[in-house]
């Protein structure tokens, strides 16, 4: 793989375009459990964005069933890039490049993505560029955002999801420092988890999104208890998250209920809210000493990016901003999160995140390999 030339922080990356030859990208992304497909343009035209989910495969398994997800990759793959193709009303020959996700994620679903690019890239002739899923997450508000809330680096960004809490200091597209991640499990899983130990329907949709629901839903006329003891916040004061301390703070409770059939409504909602409360908590806590220690290192940061599939919650983007106002109260930081639907999985961001390179001439070649693990600290390498 060539080495990846970079913009220097100051220099938008959306001034840049305006003085590129326009330049269109078909995407796949196929990390986990949804296949997409997406069309985007380097004016920031989102031409198309298909995402064919699997949820009603996994909900019996409790979580994604690896074999499940990849045999149903590669079912709704060639349907994906179709209707990707249609909705754009273009053509496979009017693509200037094609984009994928080489990772990180699961190995199997990653390779159903990777070998169709591939083929395709290697069949019209198209460069080819492979795309770290997580700086397609950082990136995505430079597609979504008005010009004018653009963020500038560098800039904060905290990627939540189901296989990663990473808070970064963001310095350009291509470089990133990791300044706190999970020492266990990732606030996404453990909102799984405790969608499903409290025995939340899916309707639909994931776990984690079905707990959020859940907590919203209004019961007038029922008192809804205080749990006791109250749920930890881990590692305070640290530039660290952990979340199976609250994991298994939930688990004791209803071990000591005797089970979640005990649990009547009221209990049961208190207990989710509590739950959805304490981990959100430690979000706001990671990201105040993360806006400390860049002001204590002398880095000027006037935007927070928060993406990837809990980005979505309505409670916590309520909560991150007073969090942000209560840490930087004088000097005003802008919180931006991508539409909700850009916030989990999808191929928009694969194209956006591959367009700097497709405009410079920097290509990978079809032997390139997937990356299951890889650091977002180690981009080029």
């Amino acid at each position: 793989m060539h080495r990846i030339p970079q913009l220097r922080p100051k220099v938008g990356f959306v001034r840049c375009l305006r003085s590129a030859r326009s330049f269109t990208v078909l995407a796949l992304e196929s990390s986990a459990d949804d296949t997409c497909a997406s069309v985007v343009t380097s004016s920031r035209e989102i031409l198309s964005n298909v995402v064919v989910r699997q949820d009603d495969m996994h909900e019996m398994f409790g979580g994604i069933h690896p074999y499940i997800a990849i045999e149903a990759h590669q079912r709704n793959m060639p349907g994906a890039v179709r209707r990707a193709l249609e909705d754009a009303k273009i053509k496979a020959d009017d693509v200037d490049g094609i984009a994928y996700t080489r990772g990180p994620g699961m190995g199997g679903c990653l390779s159903v993505g990777s070998n169709a690019a591939k083929t395709l890239a290697a069949a019209l002739n198209k460069p080819l560029v492979g795309v770290h899923h997580m700086q397609a997450h950082a990136l995505t508000p430079m597609l979504t955002a008005p010009e004018s809330d653009l963020p500038q680096f560098p800039f904060l960004t905290l990627l939540i999801s189901g296989g990663h809490t990473l808070l970064l200091l963001a310095t350009s597209l291509t470089s990133f420092r990791i300044l706190a991640t999970t020492t266990d499990e990732s606030v996404g899983r453990t909102f799984d988890k405790v969608s499903r130990k409290l025995d939340i329907p899916w309707s639909g949709m994931g776990p984690g999104a079905a707990l959020e629901k859940f907590c919203a839903t209004d019961h007038p006329g029922i008192e809804i208890p205080y749990i006791d003891p109250p749920l930890p916040l881990a590692m305070l004061g640290e530039l660290a998250f952990s979340y199976s301390g609250l994991h298994s703070a939930v688990d004791r409770y209803i071990t000591s209920r005797k089970g979640i059939q005990n649990l009547d409504l009221p209990t049961k909602l208190g207990l989710a809210r509590a739950f959805q409360a304490a981990a959100v908590s430690q979000l706001e806590e990671k990201l105040a000493l993360g806006l400390k220690w860049c002001q204590h290192h002398t880095v000027p940061i006037r935007h927070v990016v928060v993406s990837g599939g809990v980005a979505s919650n309505t409670f916590l983007r309520e909560r991150l901003k007073e969090c942000l106002y209560q840490a930087s109260p004088d000097v005003p930081v802008a919180l931006l999160f991508p539409p909700p639907v850009l916030c989990t999985d999808n191929a928009a961001m694969i194209a956006w995140a591959s367009m700097h390179r497709f405009l410079s001439g920097d290509y990978d070649d079809h032997s390139i390999e997937l990356r299951s693990k890889w650091s977002i600290e180690k981009l080029t390498d």
